[in-house]
C-alpha cells in the first residue's frame, strides 16, 4: 500500500509538472492583440465579445487579484488594515509607479492597499505579495491557484504588480470573472477602487482611471499598461439596478481604450442611441470644460456573441459585509453586491415621489415643486430616451428623482413632449442636478410648478 501511495504521489507530481509546462507554452503565445468582453454580472448575458479567450498580458490588472487575496486575508484574520508590513528590497525596486519609501521601511496595509488600487503603485502591490506569500514566487502560486478556484481558466500570475513577465497571461473573459468576484465577495473593500485620490503621509496622490471619473454609474475598477499588453481596462457600472462589467485589452492608447470602453458600455446599457442626440445639443465650449470627452463615433469591432460563447461565471449571490475600518468618505458610495441592487440615499432636498398616475406617467408629490427640464422633444419616445440617459447620470446621488413627460402644444399647433425630472424639494437640489447633467453635455434648466 505504501508503494502504491508513493507511486500515486509521483504521478500527481508529474501531472502537475506537465500542466505547468503546458501553461508556460501557452503563455509564450500571448500577444498584445485587441480583445473585449462585456457581460451582465447578474444574469451572465454577454453583450459583446471579441477575442475574449485569446491570451494577453494583464499588466496592472494583476493588482485586482493581489487585493482580492489581501481582502481574503483580512476576512480570515490573518491581516488587518492598520497592520504594518515591510517594504522588502524586492518590492522597493519595482518601477515606475511607486510610493518610494525605501527598502526595510514599514507601511500599513491600508497605505499599501490604497496605493495599489488608486495609484497602481508597483512597490506597494509587491510589498503586499511578499508579506502574504513570503516571496514573489510563492505569492504568484497563491494568485494562480485562486484564479483557478474562481473559474479563471487561462490566467497565470507571476508577480503581484503586473510588471512584465512573458509567462504572466490572462484573457478578457477571465478578467471579467475576477472583477465580478471582487464585487461579490468583498463589496465593501472593493469601494477603494472608486476613489480618485488618497492621502499618504501628508501628500495627496491621485489616480488615473479617467473614464471612471466621468462615466455615469461607473465605480471601478482598474487600468493597466505595459509594452507587451497595450492599454488595458476593466470597468464596472452599476446603473438602474444592472451590474455591467466590461474588459478591454490591447488598446493602442489610453484615450482610444477609454473611448472604446465607453462606446461598448453605452451599447450594453442602451445609451448608444442617445449619444448622437446629446452631441447635437452639446452646450457651448466651457460649460463642461473640466470633463474630458471622447468622440462618439469610435469604430467598434463589435459583434453579437456566437452561439457557443460561454457566459462568464458571474451568476453570483449578494453578500453583506462590515464597513472598511477607519475609511472616511467625501461622498456616499453604494455597497455593491452582485445579484442585488441598492440605491444610494437621496441627497437632502429631494422629495418623495407619488405613485404612477394613470397611463404610467410619474408625477411629483408636489405639483408646484422644483423640477429640471431636459428638452422639449418632438415625440414621446425621444423624450423618454433623453430621460433614461439623464436618470443614469444622476442615479448615484439623486435616486428619488422621477421622470415626467409633460405633453403640450407649440405655437404652431404641433405636439411637443417636455422631458422633465421631478421630485426636488428645493431649488438648490434641482440646480445641483442640472449642473451634474451639464457635466455630461446634457442641456437643462430649472423651473418651478407644472411647467
Amino acid at each position: 500500500m505504501r508503494m502504491i501511495s508513493v507511486a500515486r504521489s509521483r504521478l500527481l507530481y508529474i501531472v502537475a509538472g506537465l500542466i505547468f509546462a503546458a501553461l508556460s507554452l501557452s503563455a509564450n503565445a500571448a500577444r498584445a492583440g485587441y480583445a473585449h468582453f462585456i457581460v451582465d454580472a447578474n444574469s451572465g448575458e454577454v453583450f459583446a465579445a471579441e477575442n475574449a479567450d485569446v491570451l494577453n498580458h494583464p499588466a496592472s490588472l494583476t493588482k485586482m487579484m493581489t487585493l482580492y487575496i489581501a481582502f481574503e486575508a483580512i476576512r480570515q484574520g490573518r491581516l488587518s488594515w492598520d497592520q504594518q508590513i515591510i517594504m522588502t528590497p524586492n518590492a522597493a525596486e519595482k518601477i515606475p509607479y511607486k510610493l518610494g519609501i525605501g527598502a526595510g521601511k514599514p507601511l500599513t496595509f491600508r497605505e499599501a492597499a490604497y496605493a495599489t488600487a488608486i495609484r497602481s503603485a508597483n512597490d506597494a502591490a509587491q510589498a503586499i505579495g511578499d508579506h502574504i506569500g513570503g516571496n514573489e514566487e510563492n505569492f504568484a502560486q497563491i494568485m494562480t491557484a485562486k484564479a483557478r478556484a474562481l473559474g479563471m481558466r487561462s490566467t497565470v500570475f507571476r508577480n503581484a504588480s503586473g510588471l512584465p513577465d512573458d509567462a504572466q497571461v490572462t484573457t478578457a473573459r477571465d478578467m471579467a470573472v475576477l472583477a465580478a468576484a471582487l464585487i461579490r465577495d468583498y463589496p465593501q473593500e472593493y469601494r477603494i477602487f472608486s476613489e480618485r485620490s488618497f492621502n499618504f503621509r501628508g501628500r495627496t496622490i491621485r489616480g488615473h482611471n479617467n473614464l471612471m471619473y466621468r462615466y455615469a454609474g461607473m465605480d471601478g475598477v482598474k487600468t493597466g499598461y505595459v509594452n507587451a499588453s497595450g492599454f488595458n481596462l476593466v470597468s464596472a457600472v452599476n446603473a438602474n439596478g444592472r451590474r455591467i462589467i466590461g474588459v478591454v485589452l490591447g488598446g493602442k492608447t489610453a484615450r482610444s481604450r477609454d473611448a472604446q470602453m465607453e462606446a461598448l458600455l453605452d451599447r450594453a446599457l442602451g445609451r448608444e442611441a442617445l449619444v448622437a442626440e446629446a452631441d447635437s445639443k452639446r452646450p457651448a465650449a466651457g460649460v463642461a470644460a473640466s470633463v474630458a470627452t471622447e468622440p462618439a463615433n469610435v469604430p467598434l469591432p463589435f459583434r453579437n456573441p456566437s452561439s457557443n460563447e460561454v457566459t462568464a461565471q458571474t451568476k453570483l449571490a449578494g453578500r453583506q459585509s462590515s464597513d472598511l475600518p477607519g475609511v472616511s468618505r467625501s461622498a456616499p458610495v453604494q455597497a455593491l453586491a452582485l445579484g442585488a441592487s441598492s440605491r444610494s440615499t437621496a441627497q437632502a432636498g429631494i422629495a418623495a415621489i407619488a405613485p404612477s398616475a394613470p397611463g404610467g406617467a410619474v408625477v411629483s408629490a408636489d405639483p408646484n415643486g422644483w423640477r429640471v427640464q431636459i428638452a422639449a422633444a418632438g415625440s414621446r419616445s425621444t423624450a423618454s430616451r433623453l430621460l433614461t440617459r439623464a436618470q443614469a447620470i444622476l442615479a448615484d446621488h439623486f435616486g428619488s428623482v422621477a421622470p415626467l413627460i409633460n405633453e403640450a402644444t407649440s405655437g404652431s399647433g404641433a405636439a411637443m413632449f417636455r422631458a422633465q425630472l421631478v421630485g426636488f424639494g428645493d431649488r438648490k437640489g434641482a440646480m445641483e442636478a442640472c449642473s451634474a447633467l451639464q457635466q455630461y453635455a446634457v442641456e437643462c434648466f430649472v423651473l418651478k410648478g407644472s411647467g
